[in-house]
């Protein structure tokens, strides 16, 4: 049989763009719905340790934005949307303080990394995908998805090259492109793809109450900040500088240091609540051990509970875990690296020998001058024996 080319000349058989009802349904978030921002914060607590400015921050602006969707601008006045700059170490819980805000809103919620970005025309991911993420979130429902979160990590990445002549398509082009996205537009996106072709059907969202927050470490932005701050420390009139000086040197940032650090004025304003994360210390690295509602040793008590052990770490343990997690400068996540180098022998054993009746995890089996203290259930050894 012949192939009927004439199928492929009809535009009637290409896929068509599936275009929004025109009917306007009663809104997806009600303003009785949106919890107050000390319950917002009472929740996070429950599960990010520290950072006690950055929740607060998140929560007035997340509890404002929905407030402003909710009511949809009743009135003349139009409330501005609050887009924010989350700025912060690696592991100081960027990432997770959104994913716990999205949870506790019951929002989709899309996280999209800037490296993987590039201008159109270019190998990579659209500046359009990020939404076409969030609308695979909230399942293809545009209306949802209308009201998501964006989180876009590694912010700090897509800086402006500094001295290069060349087109710099995944750095001030991407900046670019993301102006019209945060400010709100309508954006047309292929429905279940990242990237549009005639075969993918299309939808049209508005982002204009899409709530986007940016993240990143910002390395050398303290730099910055230094230059504008201090004057020469020389001389008779030259400031002492103290160590608690160089750590609260971040809290200091002003929009005008960011433009320095590479990133274009325009995305700047359009990013008005800027927060910054503290660096964690022995303290909270030892509390986030224990104290959130799904701890690390919470996970390893369940994880043990199902092979009928008890488990245990002891205080010296944990600080010698802290420790050693500043030492390589990972943050929390480095938390979790730390425990199953030093678990891994233990966890390989424990499955095969039926007499063991608990672990604790000691000070000398982290930093690795002994091994994890094991002990075992009487009856059976007697038994045994």
């Amino acid at each position: 049989s012949m192939i009927d080319l004439s199928s492929f000349q009809n535009p009637g058989n290409q896929a068509k763009k599936i275009k929004k009802k025109s009917e306007t349904p009663k809104p997806v978030i009600d303003l009785k719905d949106i919890p107050a921002p000390h319950k917002i914060k009472a929740t996070l607590d429950e599960y990010v340790i520290g950072q006690e400015y950055a929740k607060k921050v998140m929560s007035v602006g997340v509890y404002n934005h929905y407030k402003r969707v909710a009511t949809d601008t009743m009135d003349d006045i139009e409330i501005e949307k609050s887009n924010m700059l989350m700025i912060g170490p690696t592991g100081c819980g960027k990432t997770y303080l959104v994913k716990m805000l999205a949870r506790l809103l019951q929002v989709p919620l899309a996280i999209a990394d800037a490296t993987s970005l590039t201008e159109a025309g270019y190998i990579g991911d659209d500046i359009e995908s990020v939404v076409s993420k969030l609308l695979a979130a909230a399942d293809n429902d545009v209306e949802k998805a209308e009201h998501g979160i964006i989180f876009i990590d590694e912010i700090d990445k897509i800086a402006k090259k500094k001295n290069t002549n060349q087109r710099d398509v995944s750095g001030e082009a991407v900046q670019q492109g993301l102006l019209k996205l945060l400010e709100g537009s309508e954006v047309e996106v292929p429905v279940g793809a990242t990237s549009k072709n005639a075969m993918v059907p299309m939808v049209t969202v508005n982002t204009r109450n899409i709530l986007f927050i940016c993240g990143g470490a910002f390395e050398g932005l303290d730099s910055v900040i230094k230059k504008r701050t201090e004057s020469s420390s020389l001389g008779f009139g030259g400031k002492v500088k103290s160590k608690e000086d160089d750590n609260n040197v971040m809290k200091r940032v002003v929009p005008h240091d960011l433009v320095k650090f590479g990133i274009v004025p325009e995305l700047v304003g359009r990013l008005p609540v800027i927060t910054v994360l503290d660096e964690l210390d022995e303290d909270a690295l030892c509390r986030i051990l224990t104290e959130p509602k799904n701890s690390l040793i919470k996970q390893y008590t369940k994880l043990f509970k199902l092979d009928n052990i008890d488990f245990e770490i002891t205080e010296d343990a944990k600080r010698e875990i802290a420790k050693r997690t500043i030492e390589e400068k990972t943050g929390a996540r480095g938390l979790r690296s730390i425990l199953e180098s030093v678990m891994n022998e233990v966890m390989f054993e424990i499955p095969s020998d039926d007499t063991i009746s608990k672990c604790i995890i000691t000070k000398e089996a982290v930093d690795g001058t002994g091994k994890p203290v094991i002990e075992y259930r009487t009856e059976q050894v007697n038994k045994a024996q």
